[in-house]
């Protein structure tokens, strides 16, 4: 493990210095997962919970999150994001997965983006559905994959 890069050798944070670092095609995945009553999630997908759409209203909050990331993270660069997705998938009758995708061609990652957009997404299917189930958890948001940059391709099943 390296030092920490949001610290000076005196330990003063600072933004990374990207100025130098050549522009490459950058990608990352995370996603998280929302756990809740199993009835609550036959209401998000068959659309018939009072305040709308969840997934999409969810999609356009997590999109949203990911183009204001440098303004919720102190010391992230604000970026061009090229394209951000936000995929919902059911993993069994109590538990949704989110998965968001960050694209951009850029001199830094976009890592952030992508936890930012899972993080809001998932904060905004709670808000949408405390009315019915304010057990709802939100859990395990996680970095998948990013490629780009010094680094390389990383991919957490190939980390282990």
């Amino acid at each position: 493990m390296g030092k920490l890069s949001h610290f000076d050798d005196a330990g003063a944070s600072r933004m990374v210095n990207v100025g130098d670092k050549p522009v490459s095609k950058r990608l990352a995945r995370a996603s998280g997962l929302v756990h809740m009553n199993a009835t609550t999630l036959a209401l998000i997908l068959d659309k018939r919970l009072a305040k709308g759409d969840v997934l999409e209203i969810s999609r356009v909050a997590g999109i949203m999150a990911a183009k204001r990331t440098a303004e919720l993270i102190p010391l992230c660069h604000s970026l061009p994001l090229d394209s951000v997705t936000i995929d919902f998938s059911p993993i069994d009758e109590q538990t949704l997965r989110i998965e968001a995708t960050a694209e951009i061609e850029a001199k830094t990652g976009v890592e952030m983006e992508a936890l930012t957009a899972v993080s809001v997404a998932a904060l905004t299917i709670y808000d949408m559905c405390k009315s019915v189930d304010r057990g709802i958890t939100v859990g395990t948001i996680q970095l998948e994959e990013k490629s780009g940059g010094r680094s390389g391709h990383w991919r957490r099943d190939a980390a282990k």
